[in-house]
């Protein structure tokens, strides 16, 4: 059984917090399934909107769907976010990510 169908049972059986939402997210993003990813990070994200994580990893899904204009705000906030709680790691990773979909591409 995928991790996705556990985690989707725990949620139907009412467990909805930003843990099995954040599990849920990351296994969609590694099955290349963005909505998918993209709407649990978002619940994740609803739930604890500190954190860190769930700012890296639904960023990262909103660029690999395209949507890089939200990608870059999602980064920005999840910076914002990471550096007021001290998580300098988590804010140092964002910024490389952050500056690598802002870099202008040649040709």
């Amino acid at each position: 059984m995928a991790i996705t169908d556990n985690l989707e049972k725990l949620l139907a059986a009412g467990q909805d917090n930003a843990m099995v939402r954040f599990g849920l997210g990351n296994a969609y993003l590694q099955q290349q399934e963005y909505a998918q990813a993209i709407e649990h990070l978002r619940a994740a994200l609803a739930h604890d909107r500190h954190y860190s994580a769930a700012w890296k990893l639904y960023a990262k899904a909103l660029a690999a769907a395209g949507l890089d204009g939200e990608a870059i705000a999602a980064y920005q906030d999840g910076i914002a976010i990471a550096e007021a709680k001290g998580d300098i790691q988590a804010a140092k990773e964002m910024k490389v990510f952050l500056k690598r979909l802002t870099k202008p591409t040649s040709g």
